[in-house]
């Protein structure tokens, strides 16, 4: 039986009109896309996101479809500007809706930043910690003007790593999504067997 595609949910976590985080979101949604994947792509300035309530949140039509989204992807690619140091407030907002959802899948980090975003790469990998999800061991960033301009590629270095990152995110996505099928399937224990229908 032939394997279905990888389900990528690409998050742009930028408000910003002419945002280069989504400049490069979309550049990697179409190299998954080449790749085979299926990408869905989730522009928080296009479809915002009420502030996180726990008390209202889940109540929402809005929140019932984008769980949907989240439940189907294997990969989640988080696109965040660098501020302060810290991930932006819209993509921390749709992360905060969201905990079971991301239990045994994999995070791909993509910074725009002039500092390369570790402290942001380190606090997305602490959120996938503490979701009971994976992230690839290394973020992607990139500076505008230097990486990206006029919505093209311009650094040959940042080529390779994004391809890297493209290509390491459908390898081990893909591992993960088949491990994750035959967990919550099975009767082993295990992290997931909490997440059990």
């Amino acid at each position: 039986m032939p394997e279905s595609p990888l389900n990528v949910l690409a998050i742009v976590g930028s408000l910003h009109r002419e945002s280069v985080t989504r400049t490069v979101i979309n550049l990697t949604a179409d190299r998954f896309q080449t790749a085979g994947c299926v990408v869905d792509m989730l522009d928080l300035q296009a479809e915002p996101l009420p502030l996180y309530n726990p008390d209202t949140a889940y109540d929402t039509p809005a929140f019932v479809a984008l769980q949907a989204r989240v439940d189907r992807a294997d990969v989640l690619v988080l696109g965040t500007p660098d501020y302060h140091g810290s991930i932006s407030s819209a993509l921390k907002n749709f992360l905060d809706h969201f905990w079971h959802e991301f239990a045994g899948k994999l995070f791909a980090t993509m910074v725009a930043s002039h500092e390369k975003g570790l402290t942001v790469t380190d606090q997305l990998r602490t959120v996938a910690r503490q979701c009971h999800a994976w992230s690839l061991p290394y973020g992607v960033s990139f500076t505008e003007n230097v990486d990206v301009k006029d919505g093209r590629i311009t650094s040959d270095s940042f080529e390779k790593r994004l391809n890297m990152m493209v290509r390491d995110a459908r390898i081990y996505g893909g591992l993960l999504a088949r491990q994750r099928r035959a967990d919550l399937a099975g009767t082993e224990p295990g992290f997931l067997a909490r997440h059990r229908k």
